[in-house]
């Protein structure tokens, strides 16, 4: 996440130039009900992110801000419902490195168009995806599990958040990486693969840290590596994919606000200049932090070259994976 890093404090800064040049947030917003679609189950990383801020975001904008879960598709069907919305502000999107990322590349028809369809507001946050197998699985070690995996091809089996998302692509990415051969089995949102991992129906899982977290803090699930360039601090003990062997591998979750294409800049502005305060807010980061989510600002232009320069990424990722969707 080095380059990551550097790319969030540039922006930070930026937002903060262009705070201190508007002045106070006009409040477009004061007294409206505002629909933040998630476009997962309530329970899993989007959602954990999503909830802190719309509590605060809403304080921030005097309105009232009710989230709304549409899973399913890999994040695709939320996505598409805030691109078919009115802009006027009334919908926002809860958006995912895979909605804004990786679906435009995996998935064959795609209903939405990740940058024409969308007005971006602001970066939220960004997390490492967690590899995490059922306690019973007899490997402590990423060695270990490429081990067992070799000696029993297509007998593991890894879940995911869904088809498109950070935990299915870091799978395939891993399982291309170390030349292992095991299935995947996409639910519709982390909570209920989850449940399935720790009820042992399915052996290993990828998903953002935050998802997991608590059950291998719990001891429910063992934590085996995490995807990003550097280890977290609330598991200092769990290396990372590149230095367990897979030299360079790292991927990033992240989220974001979105609104429809087309809506004013005077709202656009509103919205970016209140999201940035929350995320910069120590309540939000009070609740974020200590789940191995890092809450980060970028201003709305930098935000637009960064997605441009995930959709490259990603892209290139997804293609040398060879993962496709219908």
């Amino acid at each position: 996440m080095t380059m990551l890093r550097r790319t969030f404090l540039a922006g930070g800064a930026s937002a903060a130039l262009l705070s201190l040049t508007r002045g106070a947030p006009a409040q477009p917003f004061a007294g409206r009900q505002i629909r933040l679609i998630v476009p997962f189950p309530a329970g899993g990383p989007t959602d954990i992110v999503a909830r802190p801020l719309a509590q605060a975001l809403g304080e921030a904008l005097k309105a009232t801000i009710l989230v709304d879960n549409r899973g399913g598709a890999g994040g695709s069907i939320g996505a598409d419902a805030v691109a078919k919305s009115a802009p006027d502000g009334a919908t926002l999107l809860m958006a995912t490195v895979g909605t804004h990322a990786i679906n435009a590349s995996l998935y064959k028809k795609l209903a939405y168009d990740p940058v024409a369809d969308f007005t971006p507001i602001a970066l939220v946050a960004a997390a490492p995806v967690a590899l995490v197998v059922h306690p019973a699985l007899p490997v402590s070690s990423l060695a270990e599990l490429v081990a067992l995996a070799g000696r029993a091809p297509g007998k593991l089996t890894y879940g995911s958040a869904g088809n498109g998302t950070p935990g299915h692509l870091t799978g395939e990415m891993f399982k291309s990486a170390a030349g292992v051969n095991i299935q995947h089995v996409p639910y519709r949102g982390s909570a209920p693969a989850v449940t399935d991992l720790v009820g042992g129906q399915i052996d290993i899982m990828f998903d953002p840290l935050q998802s997991v977290l608590s059950n291998v803090q719990g001891g429910r699930l063992r934590a085996i590596a995490l995807s990003g360039s550097a280890r977290s601090s609330v598991l200092p003990n769990v290396p990372t994919i590149a230095e367990s062997g897979y030299r360079d591998f790292e991927t990033t979750a992240w989220w974001g606000v979105f609104a429809p294409a087309r809506l004013p800049n005077d709202l656009a502005a509103a919205l970016a200049d209140a999201v940035a305060a929350v995320v910069r807010g120590e309540a939000f980061r009070g609740k974020l932090e200590p789940l191995g989510v890092v809450p980060q600002v970028l201003s709305r232009d930098d935000f637009a070259d960064f997605q441009r320069r995930e959709l490259a990424k990603w892209g290139k990722a997804v293609r040398e994976s060879g993962a496709t969707m219908d």
